[in-house]
C-alpha cells in the first residue's frame, strides 16, 4: 500500500493534478488563520508583565522560526525520497520547499535580533540557538546555490540532496541547544512538559498564527512544486493532455 501510494505520488502527471487541487485548501485557511492570529497576538492580547508590548513580535518570530524547522525536515525527507528511489518529483519537492524555507529562517533571525535588543540588551549574541539556526540559513543558501551551480540536472539534485540529508542533523540542534548548552534564549513556552506557560489569552493567538503560516507553507510548496514539475517535464507528452482540459 504504501509503495503504491509513494509510485503515485511520484507520478508528474498525478502530482501535477494534485497539487493544483489542494492548494486552495491550504492557501484561504493560511490567509484567515494568520489574520486572525496577529489581529489577536497584536491588538487584543494584553501586555507582558515584564515585557509589556515587546513580547509581541512573537508572533512573527516564534512561527517562523518553527516553520524553519518544519521546512528544513520536510525539504530533507523529500530529497532522501529522491536520492533513495530516484523518484524525479521529490526532488522537485525538495527544491520547491528552499525558497520558502530560506525565507522563514531569514525572518526568524532577523525578528530574533530585534526582540533581543530590548531584553537582551544587545541585536546579536553568540548564543548557542542563534548560531545553529543562523546555520540553518547557511545549509539552506548552500542548497539553493549547489542547485544553480550543477548545470546537469540530474547531478544537481543527486548532490543538493545529499547536502540537504546531512544538515538535517542540525535541526535538532537548533530545538534542543536551550537544552544542551547554557543559553540566554529563553526554553520553550509551549511545548513543554508541564504544559505551557503561557495564559490562554496570549497562548491562542500564536497557536493560530502558527498553524496559519503551516498551511501557507504547505500551500506555497505545492504551488512552486507545480512550476518545478512543469519545467522538468516541459516535454513531456502529458502536458498537451493537460492543456487540452
Amino acid at each position: 500500500m504504501a509503495w503504491t501510494w509513494l509510485h503515485r505520488f511520484g507520478s508528474p502527471p498525478h502530482f501535477y493534478r494534485l497539487a493544483a487541487r489542494l492548494a486552495p485548501w491550504f492557501g484561504w485557511p493560511a490567509l484567515l488563520l494568520i489574520a486572525a492570529g496577529l489581529f489577536w497576538g497584536l491588538v487584543i492580547a494584553p501586555p507582558d508583565a515584564l515585557q509589556s508590548d515587546a513580547f509581541r513580535i512573537i508572533y512573527v518570530h516564534v512561527p517562523c522560526a518553527w516553520l524553519s524547522l518544519l521546512s528544513y525536515t520536510a525539504m530533507a525527507v523529500a530529497a532522501g525520497v529522491g536520492l533513495i528511489w530516484r523518484i524525479k518529483v521529490a526532488h522537485a519537492v525538495a527544491a520547491a520547499i528552499a525558497p520558502t524555507g530560506m525565507m522563514f529562517t531569514a525572518v526568524a533571525l532577523v525578528t530574533g535580533m530585534l526582540w533581543g535588543e530590548p531584553t537582551w540588551g544587545t541585536w546579536w549574541a553568540w548564543d548557542p540557538r542563534l548560531v545553529f539556526e543562523l546555520v540553518l540559513l547557511f545549509f539552506f543558501l548552500g542548497y539553493a546555490a549547489l542547485r544553480s551551480a550543477i548545470d546537469d540536472l540530474d547531478r544537481a539534485d543527486r548532490a543538493s540532496a545529499l547536502l540537504a540529508v546531512v544538515g538535517v542533523v542540525n535541526v535538532p540542534l537548533v530545538h534542543y541547544s536551550v537544552v544542551f548548552w547554557h543559553s540566554l534564549h529563553q526554553g520553550s513556552t509551549v511545548l513543554r512538559a508541564g504544559g505551557p506557560a503561557m495564559p490562554a489569552s496570549m497562548l491562542w493567538p500564536l497557536l493560530l498564527a502558527a498553524l496559519g503560516v503551516t498551511c501557507y507553507f504547505v500551500a506555497v510548496t505545492l504551488l512552486r512544486a507545480r512550476g518545478e514539475v512543469l519545467r522538468r517535464e516541459r516535454s513531456g507528452a502529458w502536458l498537451a493532455q493537460v492543456a487540452g482540459n
